[in-house]
């Protein structure tokens, strides 16, 4: 049974998450917050595996809520929502450890299979959505003396992979899913899902969506 902390400052759309993810057989509410600092208090109480996690709450918001939870090291795993338009915060949210991200107009089995994904550690990374937001932000990535990317300067985060691991992760940082990338380079599925499992593990990165940061950090892509 997957457990979730629904944290949103409106109280209808509470209810209507709750609504949608009790009529699942596999799925609980264990809470509900109105704010970043109570989503943070009853995350710690509660452990929820999954944190349904707003970004524009008052007081503390979703983004400073996000990097208290992960930096608890608890077991439980922030998925953000944001809105259609790309919220100016989703990226930073990310950066603070969140799992993925979805749009609050998502359509609800989107939602749950999102949940799910979080749930059993994988992350959620909408392709449509990764590109324009990685692409809307990528100028908050920190200036490098050379380009990372270069033959003579590779960024050191890198040197682990092999050139096919490489490859792959350039495509991830497009938005690429596992089926896309499994055509593209003519690999089976459960090849692909095997690479990203060393890549993520060869750059230290928590789950795919901190991969595809790496992967524009590094300009690997952009």
């Amino acid at each position: 049974m997957t457990t979730v902390l629904i944290a949103d400052d409106q109280p209808l759309q509470r209810f209507g998450f709750r609504m949608l993810l009790e009529s699942q057989d596999d799925m609980t509410v264990v809470g509900e917050a109105a704010d970043g600092a109570e989503a943070t208090r009853m995350t710690a109480q509660l452990r929820p595996d999954v944190v349904l996690m707003d970004v524009r709450m008052p007081g503390l918001d979703g983004i400073a809520a996000t990097r208290r939870i992960v930096a608890d090291g608890g077991p439980s795993r922030v998925l953000i929502l944001t809105t259609f338009d790309l919220d100016e915060y989703a990226y930073s949210g990310l950066r603070a450890g969140a799992s993925g991200f979805l749009v609050k107009d998502a359509q609800p089995e989107e939602l749950l299979s999102g949940i799910r994904a979080v749930a059993t550690g994988d992350a959620v990374v909408a392709p449509s959505l990764t590109r324009r937001l990685l692409d809307a932000y990528v100028h908050h990535l920190p200036a490098t003396a050379e380009p990372a990317g270069s033959a003579d300067s590779p960024d050191p985060r890198l040197s682990p992979l092999t050139e096919r691991e490489t490859e792959i992760l350039r495509v991830m940082g497009q938005g690429w899913t596992n089926t896309e990338i499994a055509e593209r380079f003519h690999l089976a599925e459960s090849t692909v899902k095997t690479h990203v499992g060393r890549i993520l593990a060869k750059t230290g990165s928590r789950d795919r969506v901190q991969a595809v940061i790496l992967a524009y950090e590094t300009k690997l892509v952009g």
